[in-house]
């Protein structure tokens, strides 16, 4: 049964960060949004599975978003799907993550150009309206494909597999077993032998099912194993897709705290006894609190759509990408990553100095937001990327391309 929270939003209040609704894309994810958002606070203490909200996102066709019109798909820039991303955090930032990481291996293969196989999964993968999950972490050497005469079999686990547990197809990676070099390849998630253990109990992200997934002797053919990819610019902006969905979960995630709280003090709060006011929004400390809270969610707003802008920039190059404009790129997502996190950590925290005690009780589910951000800013540093970015700044240069920048 959907719990009901005991407060309704304020109709005659400003609408805030509301995303433009001339776009019909953005338009259906506000629509989304709002039924996304009638049992977030009871799915996020439930955790597991959001097959019924996965099951929207295929039906509305937001999941071919990115593929090209020539495949079959909707033919979007990726700052579409980025501002996507932060509707849905703003009241879910599982579903948030798993729509941005659900992209991951399509811009994979969107980038692969004159490959035939990437041709092959995007026609099939509009055509079928895949959800993707992935099991590639890189860090976790703990799974390995032994060769044959037919591809690979493969065993053993990789763990914070986001996606995996409502994935029609999986984008995996692998050791060698006995040269250790890594290879990748796109399967269906209902493989023989693939074990997805659910087992993912983090503090927040509670339905991202980053938990592990098992390899028993699991077959990959010949044909599915992904070519080796040329390392020109153009196909080293994976780390930058994966960061500009983090960054807008937080953003989300911060604009939504912030719309929450704004209706619960209006409609809910009670004034300080020696506030010498009848109204807990009339009080002078509220709304200077308040006031810099919205300042800086604008700031942290404006600077990751200016990195999404870079994103769609660096995209449209395709092969041409060179590599001083893949480290503009890399430097405004890292930038924007940065105080992202950070302001999104303030908001998520101080919104329940300005709501008051009795804000923090679970059925409200306020703290859900904090959570979330919380576990997603713990995933890479932010002292890192703010170095990469004060690096630039003082010499010029940029980042080296890796697993994360």
């Amino acid at each position: 049964m959907t719990a009901k929270p005991d407060f309704e939003p304020l109709s005659h209040s400003p609408a805030l960060f509301e995303p433009d609704r001339s776009n019909p894309y953005l338009a259906k994810a506000v629509e989304l949004r709002e039924i996304f958002a009638r049992d977030a606070a009871e799915r996020d203490r439930l955790g597991g599975r959001p097959r019924e909200q996965v099951r929207h996102l295929k039906e509305s066709g937001l999941v071919n978003l990115l593929i090209p019109k020539e495949f079959g798909g909707e033919g979007q820039p990726y700052s579409t799907a980025l501002r996507i991303v932060r509707e849905f955090a703003k009241v879910d930032g599982s579903l948030g993550h798993l729509y941005g990481y659900h992209f991951g291996p399509l811009q994979n293969a969107a980038t692969a150009e004159a490959d035939p196989r990437s041709r092959d999964i995007l026609r099939r993968f509009a055509a079928g309206r895949w959800f993707w999950g992935n099991t590639t972490n890189s860090f976790s050497n703990s799974l390995f494909g032994k060769r044959d005469a037919k591809g690979v079999v493969l065993n053993g686990v990789r763990p914070f597999a986001s996606g995996s547990h409502v994935a029609d197809y999986l984008l995996v990676a692998w050791e060698n077993e006995e040269t250790n070099e890594r290879s990748f390849a796109h399967i269906p998630a209902n493989r023989e032998g693939i074990v997805i253990a659910d087992d993912w109990d983090g503090i927040g992200q509670r339905q991202t099912g980053s938990g592990q997934v098992f390899y028993h002797n699991v077959r990959i053919e010949a044909g599915e194993i992904l070519p080796e990819r040329p390392k020109r610019p153009a196909a080293l902006l994976g780390p930058q897709q994966q960061q500009s969905v983090l960054l807008n979960v937080f953003v989300g995630s911060a604009q939504g705290a912030l719309i929450a709280a704004r209706d619960y003090t209006v409609t809910r709060s009670r004034p300080w006894i020696y506030s010498g006011v009848e109204r807990h929004s009339d009080d002078p400390w509220i709304k200077r609190q308040y006031g810099e809270l919205w300042a800086k969610v604008q700031a942290a707003t404006a600077l990751a759509d200016r990195a999404a802008e870079a994103m769609d920039a660096a995209f449209a190059k395709g092969g041409a990408l060179k590599a001083e404009e893949r480290g503009k790129t890399a430097i405004a997502v890292a930038a924007a990553n940065v105080l992202a996190g950070k302001v999104a950590l303030e908001v998520t925290s101080e919104i329940f100095e300005v709501m008051g005690a009795r804000s923090a009780v679970r059925p409200h589910g306020f703290d859900r937001f904090w959570r979330n951000v919380r576990i997603h800013t713990l995933h890479n540093p932010a002292e890192y990327k703010a170095r990469n970015v004060g690096t630039w700044f003082l010499t010029g240069d940029f980042p080296e391309p890796g697993v994360f920048q």
